[in-house]
């Protein structure tokens, strides 16, 4: 059995996309991130910081995207999403996940906090570093791990398009708005983004926010 924890409109609807994508049956246990106190302490027993997402396989529980995405990939290897050990795409797709959650996340936190600092003040460096490799990297290449999609993609593509759309906290250069074309142009991803909108309605915090004139994540 294959339990996943989730978040409407949050950094786990990545990894619902990613389900979308594997095809592959789970079961979704809804975690109120957003109400008082944040999530209830028991999730602290699945993921010590009450974030999401977080899955549990037959027993076993893995959090964070990257983990989450790596061992999906590999544990449904049928589905041909995650570049297989010897293959020669594995050292892009394991370095882009990893790069994501290392770098790129901190990176645009810290630019949207308007933290001010230097390369070696922290370990995931500079705004103008990642911005300046993700352009480099997606103009040589289609795809995150090369000349195919994987499930790289999926969080990359996912991390940009939110990024550049709703934070506005990415420039809209020609190289990321086809790239965002290209992964949110799949079926999954529609599926994932109009169910996770579905769940999202249900959430008084979205609610709220929706009726004061917010506006929703795309």
């Amino acid at each position: 059995m294959l339990k996943f924890y989730h978040a409407p409109w949050s950094r786990s609807s990545t990894i619902f996309w990613l389900l979308e994508e594997l095809g592959v049956e789970y079961r979704m246990e809804l975690v109120d991130i957003r109400g008082e106190g944040g999530a209830p302490e028991a999730y602290r027993k699945i993921q010590p910081n009450k974030k999401v997402p977080a899955i549990e396989h037959d027993g076993t529980v893995v959090t964070e995207r990257a983990a989450i995405t790596i061992y999906l990939g590999d544990t449904f290897p049928e589905k041909g999403l995650a570049p297989a050990v010897g293959d020669p795409d594995r050292a892009a797709y394991l370095s882009t996940l990893v790069y994501h959650d290392a770098v790129f996340d901190p990176v645009v936190c810290a630019k949207v906090h308007g933290l001010s600092y230097i390369s070696n003040d922290y370990p995931f460096g500079l705004y103008d570093d990642m911005v300046a490799n993700l352009e480099r990297k997606l103009s040589a290449q289609p795809w995150a791990a090369g000349e195919r999609f994987t499930l790289a993609d999926v969080i990359l593509g996912g991390g940009i398009n939110y990024v550049m759309n709703m934070l506005k906290a990415l420039p809209e250069r020609p190289v990321f708005l086809d790239y965002v074309a290209r992964t949110t142009g799949r079926p999954a991803y529609k599926a994932s983004a109009e169910k996770d909108a579905a769940l999202a309605a249900q959430i008084p915090f979205f609610q709220k926010m929706m009726a004061a004139g917010g506006e929703a994540p795309a």
